[in-house]
């Protein structure tokens, strides 16, 4: 792990780091980032000065076997975009631990047998700004426009990367997983539940769909149904968030929703705007979030569609 004194920007592959090392630079996993469904975040800092985020995963990605884990290391590291959360690298360690079997509670004493305990850790680019989550608020106060804007078209143009250059749905779109860097620009984070589609076949299906439910597309939910206009629906419910700053108020929106929303949502940015221009944007956006958050995911719209929307009014 020498190499790690130096930067990552020239890496050709993912590192493959030691436990001791992860360790080393978070200081022992003594400062959580955030705890999600697939495992506990920490920051980490390199000899150089440089700030990591590492991820300890848990569930489904430690039962893996080294190639299996590898592979998915690899796929994720092929994601190479600018509003991706970039991988770094990874750990594929096995370490002994002692663990308690359960006896019956006659016997009075405790058994513990030596088992080997896979670790599995990402390394990734550290996000100062933390979540989306963290600044969505009401049009009031908070973010400026420009800035929602921007994080709008971020977020639609690495959705469109996953969708167009990978044929990857990410299936669990939400603000927890779309990370601000220094500048406020967005990345998509966080993969344990995204899968990848064949674009031949005319449903992709699962039996087991893990999200969160707020965001997740009505077909999933109920069928376990895997495409790109599952990302879509969960795009279209950020989007109103973070124009309105609260939750989704009823699902499917009823035809008085959708006829009033749009001016409403104005309604509570004009004392903000700052040109006509803007107006066009906020109604443009609300729009576009209400085409996607559409029942029927046939009539929702595609990443290419929704980024030349908003082109139009930039």
């Amino acid at each position: 792990n020498k190499a790690f004194k130096g930067t990552f920007r020239s890496m050709s592959k993912p590192e493959r780091m030691s436990l001791a090392f992860l360790k080393d630079v978070t200081c022992d996993f003594n400062q959580i980032l955030g705890i999600g469904g697939f495992g506990v975040v920490y920051k980490g800092v390199l000899e150089n000065g440089e700030e990591v985020a590492v991820k300890k995963l848990i569930n489904s990605h430690v039962d893996l076997d080294d190639d299996q884990f590898e592979k998915e290391v690899a796929a994720l590291f092929g994601l190479r975009h600018k509003n991706i959360v970039q991988l770094r690298g990874y750990c594929a360690d096995s370490s002994k631990e002692c663990v308690p079997v359960p006896v019956p509670e006659a016997t009075g004493r405790n058994k513990h047998v030596l088992a080997e305990i896979r670790e599995r850790l990402l390394c990734l680019e550290y996000m100062p700004n933390k979540s989306l989550r963290h600044h969505i608020s009401d049009a009031s106060c908070g973010l400026e426009w420009q800035v929602r804007y921007d994080i709008i078209m971020g977020i639609c143009s690495g959705l469109h990367y996953l969708h167009t250059k990978h044929n990857i749905a990410h299936m669990d779109l939400k603000p927890e997983n779309i990370l601000l860097d220094h500048n406020m620009a967005p990345k998509i984070a966080d993969f344990g539940t995204s899968r990848f589609f064949d674009t031949n076949k005319s449903q992709n299906m699962t039996k087991n769909p893990i999200g969160t439910l707020a965001y997740m597309a009505p077909e999933y939910k109920s069928h376990g149904s895997i495409s790109p206009k599952a990302d879509i629906f969960s795009l279209g419910v950020i989007i109103l968030e973070l124009m309105t700053g609260s939750k989704l108020p009823e699902y499917p929106l009823s035809e008085e929703s959708v006829a009033h929303l749009p001016n409403e949502v104005v309604g509570k940015w004009r004392d903000r705007l700052s040109n006509a221009a803007y107006s066009q944007q906020v109604h443009t956006c609300v729009s576009i979030a209400i085409e996607c958050v559409n029942y029927d995911k046939d009539r929702r719209p595609t990443t290419g569609c929704i980024i030349k929307q908003l082109n139009e009014v930039q």
